[in-house]
């Protein structure tokens, strides 16, 4: 073998057992319970942490190129693997070029060879304007570059990616439907944000809620309601990217029972924060589109998280620069640029606050980190999953480690963070890729090296099951009966 990890308790279901993972060329190739008569290159003691498949974060905007002010591929790749991530998957819309065609394509991914920590794919783009002027076709030579999925925009994203109309969502989503390949919407009602901006504006409203008030849940239940419509009318597979309202959470499951080929994803900032306390004490540094919203609507989240109403999580990482895009001399909530970084902080927050306080049993944990990002996205079981043959992608987890979020001790080159100042009770201390460690905890950080990280290409398409669970929630803070089988092996 090239490698061991010994004494590794891993995942079955929601039990764990300890056991011995053999990887050979980058690849999980055995379990076994009695390694003195193996051999191998390098034997590392898992120490009965937890270890589970190398967890994905399937929504970032990395930046590059093109805005590298803001992150590098190599900063936020950086940052993702010490947030325990072996995989990302990076939006068409924030580089230079946008990714709407072949050309475009080979123009992000060229500078970013090199550059990567960590494994990454990418999604493809389809804009109003491709609609407008006959250029959907250009879905196809994205698709042959191996693109996971393609994203739309209801509402403006950067001046390369111009927002869809209604007529234009509808005539992207009969062409995309064809391929079998989701298209993820970033659903709000443009007339209603924009209105309800304008209006808040006049009435000199500069206060940081101000923001959610204007963008208000309204906006993303219309906007979901449409594009549930036309994946009835089309067959399309629709997915709701960073969903953040409880309303959103009701529509999907009920499109779900209703046999809709719709998915959702959220994001750690809607399962934790509120616009009322954030906004107004982070201001412009907890802006973002969606906003935030309320307390109802963050137990909300958990429940669907729970229950496979929401598929899995993304933190829709967006990091801005903080003196000239965040916290200018001119800037306010209006103004200020609409993003947070995150990549750090997911698999974090879904241990402490999913799977150690029972909201999250341990093989839900395991869907909504990894494995079911990896199935939508047809990247399943080379990643997401622990199987022979698959990546030797593992995070590691140390379950009891009590420590706090600090938005300056960041990978990434946005040191800011609104959930910072958070107490949290597990976090990853290992990233291993593909056999290689690149990140260590108690190494002092990233141990990896830049183009180590490499462009996963779609393996196939692939969808995941429809399966919503009824069963009595947990509440926060009892263990749940895998954490109690946990604590019981430790």
């Amino acid at each position: 073998m090239d490698l061991i990890l010994k004494n590794a308790m891993i995942p079955q279901g929601d039990r764990t057992v300890i056991t011995n993972i053999l990887v050979h060329e980058g690849r999980i190739t055995g379990f076994c319970n009695d390694i003195q008569f193996l051999k191998a290159d390098k034997v590392l003691d898992m120490e009965g942490k937890l270890v589970v498949p190398g967890c994905i974060d399937p929504h970032t905007h990395f930046m590059d190129p093109g805005f590298t002010h803001r992150e590098t591929f190599a900063t936020g790749s950086r940052s993702a693997a010490a947030g325990g991530l072996t995989t990302i998957i990076d939006m068409p819309c924030c580089s230079k070029p946008s990714v709407r065609d072949r050309e475009s394509f080979q123009k992000k991914i060229g500078p970013i060879r090199g550059q990567a920590y960590i494994d990454y794919c990418f999604w493809g783009g389809m804009t109003g304007e491709d609609a407008r002027n006959g250029w959907i076709d250009n879905i196809y030579p994205q698709i042959d570059e191996g693109v996971v999925a393609f994203k739309v925009y209801m509402t403006p994203s950067v001046p390369t990616f111009p927002k869809v109309s209604d007529g234009e969502m509808l005539e992207i989503f009969q062409k995309v439907a064809k391929t079998g390949m989701p298209i993820g919407v970033h659903a709000e009602n443009y007339d209603i944000c924009t209105f309800y901006t304008e209006k808040l504006k006049n009435e000199e409203r500069e206060d940081g809620p101000a923001w959610a008030e204007a963008r208000m849940a309204l906006a993303e239940k219309v906007a979901i309601e449409l594009i549930i419509s036309y994946a009835e009318a089309t067959d399309a597979r629709v997915h709701v990217v960073h969903m953040s309202t409880k309303e959103g959470v009701k529509l999907v499951r009920e499109a779900k029972k209703r046999g809709v080929k719709v998915t959702a994803e959220t994001c750690p900032h809607y399962l934790m924060l509120n616009a009322q306390d954030s906004m107004t004490e982070r201001g412009t540094f907890a802006k973002i589109a969606p906003p935030l919203r309320g307390k109802d609507d963050n137990q909300a989240h958990w429940q669907a998280l729970a229950d496979g109403t929401i598929d899995f999580v993304g933190t829709d990482h967006a990091p801005y620069e903080i003196a000239t895009e965040k916290a200018a001399a001119d800037s306010s909530i209006w103004n200020s640029f609409p993003g947070i970084p995150g990549v750090e902080t997911m698999v974090p927050i879904l241990v402490s606050e999913g799977l150690n306080k029972g909201r999250l049993s341990l093989s839900r944990f395991v869907e909504v980190t990894s494995k079911n990002a990896a199935i939508h996205y047809g990247i399943y079981p080379k990643k997401g999953a622990m199987e022979i043959g698959s990546d030797a992608d593992f995070t590691v987890i140390d379950l009891d480690q009590e420590w706090v979020i600090d938005e300056k001790k960041t990978e990434s080159m946005a040191k800011y963070n609104p959930l910072h100042g958070i107490k949290l009770k597990g976090r990853p201390v290992q990233t291993i890729l593909r056999g290689t460690v690149v990140y260590d905890y108690e190494k002092g950080g990233i141990t990896g090296a830049a183009g180590y990280g490499e462009y996963v290409k779609r393996q196939s398409i692939q969808r995941l099951e429809r399966t919503l669970k009824y069963e009595n929630y947990e509440k926060a803070n009892q263990p749940s009966a895998a954490q109690q089988q946990m604590e019981k092996s430790n």
